[in-house]
């Protein structure tokens, strides 16, 4: 009988918990949701993409093997669910992973999805197929697997030449789609063939993209939505306009900050939010292929340049100090401020400045002799706004910059290509893991290491810590490599972004994600109205 009050205290708290998000409620069909659309996806073909842009439209059209369950913020081995697979087991020592397939699955166009599909796929985006990607931001995510095989038409087995415990949340990520093995890789950039709950029927460039009810979703009950319009806004003031007269239903991540949450809090008291930190960080790049920026002490006077305290409280208020992987709680293995308080860059700012222009008066610049430079970024606002704060910071160290703004669809190119000196940048990662965010962005040979940072010898313990099964031994081992990239500035975190999810109340089952690129599951979406 003691524990009876307590008991009830607990489920009471659960229903409200359940009643806030939606789920106690009886699900609502149909409706068409209005998401915003901040651009135009670079393509239609994620496996090619380096935005969530395009996964932000497709995750409604293609399904992943698996995915993130879609009210958990923090995502992580323990919370992915069943997707086109509806189970999955590893081998023991971890180097194979075998999903058991669900059956009665079928393409948009009727056909039926198998296991052959699957293989098609993961074989075109690792490189072992005769059809290749233009582009292939992720192939170095699928290095370790050395064969993908089937057994029958509804079991197959990725194989693998090392264990790779991180595997699994690849294949759940909104950037890892499967696409149907009748239709040919040129077809995926302009064309859409998914499993999903809904499908492509529209897309007016610089004005909309249409999907709606696939009604041979294999997911009984799902999708709840009659369709979704996503629509493209290029302007960030116009959007968050949009969204106060209420032409928008959701947001997209990155969009409500904390100054764009004041503001709507303000105008719309009835709106609805949640809080995430993101894995995705605004930085600095700096070419270090290209003269004068070759010589590792101009990288590190710009570094010693930036007050990363002052960015997270005046440029992007409630942005977090860290890394380059998002720091603990608010993700699973980045180390905090407090940690990296004793590394270059991230001490007492005026000291940081000081050194920064003795550095440059050692190279032979000054206030009347400074270095001029050329800082690119992306047209987007908040982008904008933090490269414009970097101008003033480079300033005060004897820099002469100026500003190039180029727009969205052009800056993965130009910066792939390595066509800048300094950029203003933001990496968000696929999934929040060290494999992701070291292999992608600091390994010599990605596409996305758009510094050029190359240490050959610290890739080795990319791989090592990659093995390790160990949760616990592979943290320690991961801050120790995080540490290391940052002391050697191969790129500059300025801060993890905060995100407030903004959307109606009558939008259910919207519940923001630390990472930008796996959620929301549109099929779970429902609208109470």
């Amino acid at each position: 009988m003691t524990r009876r009050p307590s008991i009830l205290v607990a489920v009471a708290a659960m229903l409200l918990s359940l009643i806030s998000s939606g789920s106690a409620l009886a699900q609502q069909y149909g409706g068409i949701l209005k998401s915003m659309q901040r651009a135009n996806p670079g393509s239609l073909s994620t496996h090619e993409e380096a935005s969530f842009v395009p996964s932000w439209v497709t995750m409604s059209i293609y399904d992943q093997l698996v995915a993130y369950d879609p009210l958990k913020v923090v995502e992580s081995v323990d919370t992915i669910i069943p997707g086109l697979a509806k189970s999955w087991r590893w081998n023991a020592d971890h180097t194979a992973l075998t999903f058991t397939l669900n059956q009665g699955v079928k393409w948009q166009d009727g056909k039926p999805f198998s296991a052959a599909d699957v293989k098609s796929t993961y074989d075109i985006v690792r490189g072992a197929s005769r059809q290749r990607l233009k582009l292939n931001p992720r192939r170095l995510w699928y290095a370790s697997i050395k064969d993908i095989t089937t057994s029958g038409e509804h079991e197959v087995s990725f194989h693998l030449s090392r264990p790779q415990p991180s595997l699994l949340m690849m294949l759940g990520s909104g950037y890892s789609p499967v696409h149907a093995a009748h239709v040919p890789v040129a077809k995926w950039r302009t064309e859409t063939m998914g499993t999903g709950p809904f499908a492509l029927t529209e897309f007016k460039r610089d004005q909309i993209i249409k999907v709606r009810k696939n009604p041979e979703y294999f997911v009984k009950g799902r999708p709840y939505l009659e369709g979704i319009d996503f629509i493209i806004i290029r302007s960030g003031g116009t959007r968050i306009a949009a969204m106060i007269a209420g032409q928008l239903d959701v947001s997209q991540p990155t969009e409500t900050d904390q100054k764009v949450y004041d503001r709507l809090k303000a105008q719309v008291p009835t709106m609805a939010f949640n809080k995430t930190y993101l894995a995705s960080n605004v930085n600095v790049i700096i070419n270090a292929a290209r003269p004068p920026f070759n010589d590792a002490r101009l990288r590190a006077a710009v570094n010693l340049a930036v007050d990363r305290g002052a960015y997270t409280k005046a440029v992007q208020p409630g942005y977090l100090v860290g890394g380059f992987l998002t720091p603990v709680p608010h993700g699973s293995w980045g180390l905090t401020a407090e940690q990296l308080g004793g590394v270059q860059g991230y001490g007492d700012p005026e000291k940081n400045k000081e050194r920064a222009r003795g550095i440059m008066r050692q190279l032979g610049y000054s206030e009347g002799k400074p270095l001029k430079v050329t800082v690119t970024t992306r047209q987007t606002s908040n982008y904008v706004d933090a490269a414009t704060w970097m101008l003033g910071e480079l300033k005060l160290v004897h820099f002469d910059p100026t500003l190039e703004i180029v727009e969205d669809g052009v800056w993965h190119p130009k910066v792939s290509r390595r066509e800048y000196a300094i950029g203003l940048n933001a990496t968000g990662s696929g999934i929040d893991d060290p494999d992701v965010t070291f292999v992608e962005n600091f390994s010599c040979d990605s596409i996305r290491n758009y510094s050029g940072y190359c240490n050959r010898e610290l890739e080795k313990e990319f791989n090592r810590q990659s093995e390790i099964t160990d949760v616990q031994e592979r943290l320690k081992l991961a801050n120790e490599i995080e540490r290391k990239l940052v002391e050697d500035v191969a790129r500059i975190s300025l801060g993890f972004r905060v995100n407030y999810n903004a959307r109606y109340p009558y939008v259910k089952n919207f519940v923001g994600h630390n990472t930008n690129y796996n959620w929301p599951l549109w099929a779970d979406v429902w609208l109470s109205k």
